[in-house]
């Protein structure tokens, strides 16, 4: 379970990393804010990923943001220094503080809600040997079924993204150690999808933790 820990899905599809360094990825509706983030990682601009009020409630005046380039408008008007900002494409590969941080394409395939044109992402964090992918906003897609990881966090709310069904599908495809499903039982999906989820992978060489 050391791939687990410090691992925190905070609402939705909000979710902190306590490692040798502090990540928040896409935060949403912070409760208290701790201004301790040394990275913030957003997948594409709707407001329940980038939501310029939460990401100032996590940040400080030396943190690290790495946001898809159509966030660049809102970004600047945050107040981030220059030099911590990075505007990402898919399939770039950075590094931060020992962080490794690979971009992966985040889109849906037959739906309008993120097209593919648009370039928004995914992300792939590789930290002390083991990697993480937090799929963004996806359909089960074919770049998403070659990611290779220890510990995925996946959509399964359906409507904007995969439904547990084809999250679970893509589970299997990949095979991590660890699966959490995220952005269900708020904004959109029921509360149960994510133990529907669970119920379809859960014990096939795969545990599935609920964190929401």
């Amino acid at each position: 379970m050391s791939e687990l820990e410090g691992i925190y899905v905070l609402k939705h599809s909000s979710i902190k990393i306590i490692k040798n360094i502090t990540i928040y990825i896409d935060p949403f509706q912070i409760n208290i804010p701790e201004h301790d983030a040394d990275l913030i990682l957003c997948t594409h601009p709707h407001y329940d990923h980038f939501s310029p009020e939460d990401i100032k409630k996590v940040a400080n005046e030396s943190t690290v943001i790495i946001t898809p380039e159509d966030c660049k408008e809102e970004v600047n008007k945050i107040g981030f220094i220059e030099d911590n900002i990075y505007f990402c494409k898919p399939y770039d590969n950075l590094e931060y503080e020992g962080v490794k941080i690979s971009t992966i394409p985040a889109y849906n395939k037959h739906k309008e809600f993120h097209p593919k044109n648009k370039n928004w992402v995914g992300y792939l964090l590789e930290i002390k040997g083991t990697k993480y992918y937090i799929a963004g906003d996806t359909d089960a897609t074919k770049e998403a079924s070659k990611v290779e990881c220890d510990v995925a966090f996946l959509p399964v709310g359906g409507t904007y993204t995969m439904d547990y069904i084809e999250a679970a599908d893509l589970a299997r495809k990949i095979s991590p150690e660890y699966v959490i499903p995220i952005h269900y039982g708020t904004i959109v999906g029921e509360p149960e999808d994510g133990e529907q989820f669970k119920s379809l992978i859960d014990g096939k060489d795969i545990k599935c933790e609920i964190y929401i």
